[in-house]
């Protein structure tokens, strides 16, 4: 686990160096304004590098550390298997559950098979099989989340990779069984979401969720990836701030200096937190579980507009409102009833049209 970084700067300490132009949203997060700001991101950059650490445990292996009778399903009956999204049927003390989850690997050959944890369309179809196949026999959905993102590239896209993401979310949020979600290392933009719509959402202590990559966050709002750690720190990715902003319901801490040094403790404390959530879900009526769990969400990036102080300015009248206005007021005959032409008469919608009127 990495280090805790303590929340003060010492009187004695010298200011940190003046940056030129900071870049908006790159700033102390709201509640840490006491922090020195290279400290803090150099704290934030150590949670991301520990999400991406390569020996971190992966779903398969946190699967068979908690579970028995672990059987793993392939395809998604119409393209083929995606090794980056893995699932299937295992007992949690006993208790018969569907897991899915994504699956990097431990070496570069496993990462290039597994496409570092990047699903294609064919994945989350599969995801989709198995959601349909656990409300079918009535248990419980445990999803293990663990991507970059979904694979982005033209063959993905070829397949419908938006459609899949979108689909899977829709079939989680109307999933009549009971849903736990566990970020166990990056929770990246869609590819994590589209298996993470759960009752209750859990992040291991090192685990990151975010809408996008710091670097690709800083590639589109300032033009340079090198500045990924401001990133970081701006979209407040970590797994404790992720539970103030009640994205995640709670927190398990990591063994050591991180779940890479001793995956079956790791498992351990999965296990003992997400079986007495399964009991209690269990318990649930279905119907009230696929409301709460819609609420849930829709709950989320709630914002109020506030009315209009001042009152609004009235909408200028189009062209063929004022000439009907022009016409019907008889103001369009050359002369009155005397044969005497009628005096010059001027008002504010006597103005040329505007180009757009035209």
């Amino acid at each position: 686990m990495a280090e805790a970084v303590e929340i003060k700067v010492e009187a004695d300490a010298e200011p940190a160096p003046e940056r030129p132009n900071p870049p908006p949203g790159a700033g102390t997060p709201a509640g840490q304004e006491g922090v020195d700001v290279e400290t803090l991101r150099a704290a934030v950059w150590a949670r991301v590098q520990l999400a991406r650490n390569i020996r971190r445990p992966h779903t398969l292996e946190l699967v068979r550390a908690m579970a028995t009778d672990v059987v793993e399903l392939h395809g998604d009956r119409l393209f083929r298997d995606d090794p980056a999204i893995v699932g299937g049927f295992c007992r949690l003390d006993g208790r018969r559950v569907v897991f899915v989850g994504h699956q990097k690997g431990a070496e570069t050959d496993e990462n290039v098979r597994r496409n570092f944890g990047m699903p294609h369309p064919e994945g989350y179809r599969k995801a989709i099989r198995l959601f349909a196949l656990a409300e079918r026999l009535h248990l419980p959905v445990v999803t293990f989340v663990d991507t970059p993102g979904a694979f982005p590239g033209p063959a993905s896209e070829e397949r419908g990779v938006a459609e899949s993401i979108a689909r899977s979310i829709m079939v989680m949020t109307r999933l009549r069984t009971p849903v736990v979600t566990v970020i166990t290392g990056e929770g990246g933009s869609g590819g994590a979401l589209a298996i993470a719509v759960g009752d209750i959402v859990l992040a291991l202590e090192n685990a990151i969720y975010s809408v996008i990559s710091p670097e690709g966050c800083a590639s589109i709002l300032w033009r340079a990836p090198e500045r990924a750690q401001e990133a970081a720190v701006a979209m407040r990715l970590t797994a404790r701030e992720q539970q103030a902003l009640g994205v995640i319901d709670d927190v398990i801490p990591e063994p050591g200096e991180g779940a890479h040094e001793d995956a079956h403790e790791t498992a351990k404390r999965i296990r003992e937190r997400v079986v007495p959530l399964l009991d209690t879900l269990a318990g649930r009526d279905r119907g009230a579980l696929v409301d709460a769990r819609y609420v849930r969400y829709r709950r989320m990036g709630e914002f109020a507009t506030l009315a209009p102080t001042a009152a609004a300015r009235p909408e200028r009248a189009g062209l063929a409102e004022r000439i009907r206005a022009l016409l019907e007021s008889g103001r369009a005959a050359l002369a009155g009833a005397d044969g005497q032409p009628l005096p010059e008469v001027r008002d504010a919608d006597d103005d040329p049209p505007l180009r757009e009127d035209v």
